[in-house]
């Protein structure tokens, strides 16, 4: 993934805490100076999904792989394993390819979990709809799943959803947020199967609506080489209007409203181009676009409350869900610094100035990214990142 109010909104119920200011002084951590601690939620290992492989009647059953990103739903937790399927839905190693949607507690007891055919990239909770949405295949041939929240898990109901034409940018589709009656999903992977990019007429981000009944449409909420403004103090083109030349869409989420920066913007990070883009007044004729550099690749970006004290990570080196907890400072947003994902990384990685993924302070002025120190298990976050 590649993946708040919540990459991703992840926010219904208390997630709606997830409103406080994000700012400034590149000296402000976005934790207490104390460490946070670090518990394994739920590990991958002691959860099994059966599958079928190809021309096979025999089921066959395997643990659950390769976490990718979460979302909260009204109290509960929503987890997606992607179980080693391909980028655009090949079946892993063994012949499996279906993902799963997992329920569980903020203690990481599990209610309930669902096996989605394709690659899970994104998940966001979705009030409006009434349960949570899920991307699949970031790679290509992309669709969406619906998983209805009812009063049990037993009772939930799961709707596969497909696009109604082959999305311009030729690629797949990852990290999807929503707010009110607004989708929007990161348009990744582009001219993966066309042109390399960056190109002008591939979108980095969609506005998705329901065409019909079990129908998709998708319209460009702007593109690979739009022009944005530089608002990375410091720089050289600070306050000036350039060309975006995005190749990574990936992770989104919306900002706050309360927010010193960016408030109420819809926020896309290109990963490897190691830029985030904030979208002020998405979808609208005043719509306007802001690109910050940052110091470092990053995945899922989410921003505390002051009542914030834990975060819910995916680590898919430790094939777990972990939960994080501490005191977290509002005034500064967090993100999983990724620097194997930037552009400039290595073929072998981590390596010399390109360490695992760590949990950092991002700071939205200069795009700086300052590592949190943490306690417990070895932790390397991917993928999303949900605050409560």
């Amino acid at each position: 993934m590649n993946p708040v109010i919540a990459r991703t909104t992840k926010s219904a119920g208390i997630l709606a805490l997830l409103v406080s200011a994000v700012i400034s002084s590149p000296a402000t951590s976005g934790a207490s100076s104390s460490p946070l601690k670090v518990t394994t939620l739920v590990s991958g290992a002691k959860l099994h999904h059966s599958y079928f492989s190809a021309g096979s009647k025999t089921a066959k059953s395997e643990i659950l792989s390769n976490p990718d990103d979460v979302t909260m739903y009204g109290s509960d937790i929503f987890a997606v394993f992607g179980n080693g399927v391909g980028g655009k839905g090949q079946a892993s190693p063994d012949g499996n390819r279906d993902s799963t949607i997992v329920e569980l507690t903020t203690s990481g007891r599990v209610l309930g979990q669902w096996d989605v055919l394709g690659h899970t990239d994104g998940i966001t909770a979705d009030t409006n709809l009434g349960g949570v949405l899920a991307t699949v295949n970031e790679d290509g041939s992309p669709s969406l799943y619906l998983l209805k929240v009812a009063g049990s898990s037993a009772a939930h109901s799961i709707t596969k959803y497909s696009y109604n034409e082959v999305l311009p940018h030729l690629g797949g589709t990852d990290a999807i947020v929503a707010e009110g009656s607004r989708i929007f999903v990161s348009a990744s992977s582009p001219g993966m199967s066309g042109k390399a990019a960056p190109q002008p007429t591939y979108p980095a981000a969609y506005s998705v609506s329901f065409a019909s009944s079990k129908m998709l449409k998708a319209s460009p909420l702007f593109y690979g080489e739009s022009m944005a403004t530089n608002v990375t103090v410091g720089s050289a083109t600070y306050g000036k209007s350039e060309k975006l030349a995005l190749t990574d869409p990936d992770s989104n989420t919306l900002v706050p409203s309360t927010s010193a920066h960016f408030a109420g913007d819809f926020l896309l990070d290109s990963q490897g181009d190691q830029r985030q883009i904030y979208v002020s007044g998405a979808g609208t004729s005043a719509q306007k676009l802001s690109v910050l550099a940052l110091s470092q690749a990053v995945d899922d970006t989410v921003f505390p409350s002051g009542s914030t004290t834990h975060l819910v990570a995916p680590d898919s080196t430790n094939n777990a869900i972990d939960l994080v907890s501490g005191s977290f400072n509002s005034s500064m947003a967090l993100a999983v610094a990724s620097p194997c994902d930037a552009g400039s990384a290595p073929s072998t990685c981590p390596g010399p100035g390109y360490p695992a993924n760590y949990l950092a302070t991002l700071n939205l002025r200069t795009g700086v990214l300052t590592k949190i120190p943490v306690t417990g298990p070895k932790f390397e976050p991917a993928g999303g990142l949900v605050a409560f």
